[in-house]
């Protein structure tokens, strides 16, 4: 038993996997906070094109 522990904990290959999830979240992450900001600035542009609009007519 004591073998099979230290065999799994020696063997990179599980770490390898690890390392790709974490990074695949911190990109996942990455992401959702861009299109938000990118969503709000889009808002923003809107409300003043909205509003430029209304008073013009």
């Amino acid at each position: 038993m004591i073998k099979q522990v230290m065999k799994f904990l020696r063997d990179e290959e599980g770490l390898t996997t690890v390392e790709y999830a974490v990074a695949g979240g911190l990109v996942a992450a990455t992401l959702v906070v861009a299109f938000g900001e990118l969503g709000d600035g889009v808002r923003g542009v809107i409300t003043g094109l909205t509003s430029a609009i209304s008073t013009a007519t």
